[in-house]
């Protein structure tokens, strides 16, 4: 089912869709030595877009032939189990507690494209988000895609992405003009 805010899929020949396409292009040749393959996405503040803008870009990305998995790692007001109308759970929070021996990342219908969405919310997200056991989910992350994109909370109102964004290849910054 195609989601009205995945412009990439609704109308990828519209304008908005191509901006998406090259944010792509900038994004692959913006490492010379080292290619970005995790990013965390974020925004200032809330309603910037960020989910959106991640979930376009997922879209790309995959369309491209690259296998890309989105991580809903806002563990506060997660979204991309809303964006691509599945379960929330289980997700990155319980491959984190429980120990999984595979990933439940679901198939979001796009070819190439695989999500793993939040999980139940934990009563600390910073802790978890930067605790041992995330690293070793990036780690687990990176041998099943070639980029990792993770949706975190927008950085003005808590720590979470700053924390993520230590543990990943980049930041992508999300504002809304006019803001």
């Amino acid at each position: 089912m195609t989601q009205p805010d995945l412009i990439t899929l609704t109308d990828p020949r519209s304008p908005a869709a191509e901006a998406f396409r090259t944010l792509r292009t900038n994004l692959l040749f913006s490492a010379v030595k080292e290619p970005v393959r995790t990013l965390v996405v974020t925004s200032p503040a809330p309603e910037e877009g960020k989910s959106t803008a991640l979930a376009n870009l997922a879209v790309t990305l995959a369309q491209s032939g690259r296998e890309t998995i989105i991580v809903d790692a806002d563990l506060r007001r997660p979204t991309q189990h809303t964006i691509w109308a599945v379960e929330q759970a289980p997700g990155l929070t319980t491959a984190m507690l429980e120990d999984l021996d595979t990933m439940p990342l679901l198939d979001v219908g796009v070819e190439h494209l695989r999500l793993l969405p939040s999980g139940p919310l934990p009563p600390n997200p910073a802790d978890l988000v930067g605790s041992e056991r995330m690293a070793l989910v990036v780690e687990r992350l990176l041998g099943e895609a070639d980029f990792i994109l993770f949706d975190a909370p927008p950085v003005i109102t808590v720590t979470d992405a700053a924390i993520l964004a230590a543990r990943l290849n980049g930041v992508l910054m999300v504002v809304r003009a006019g803001k």
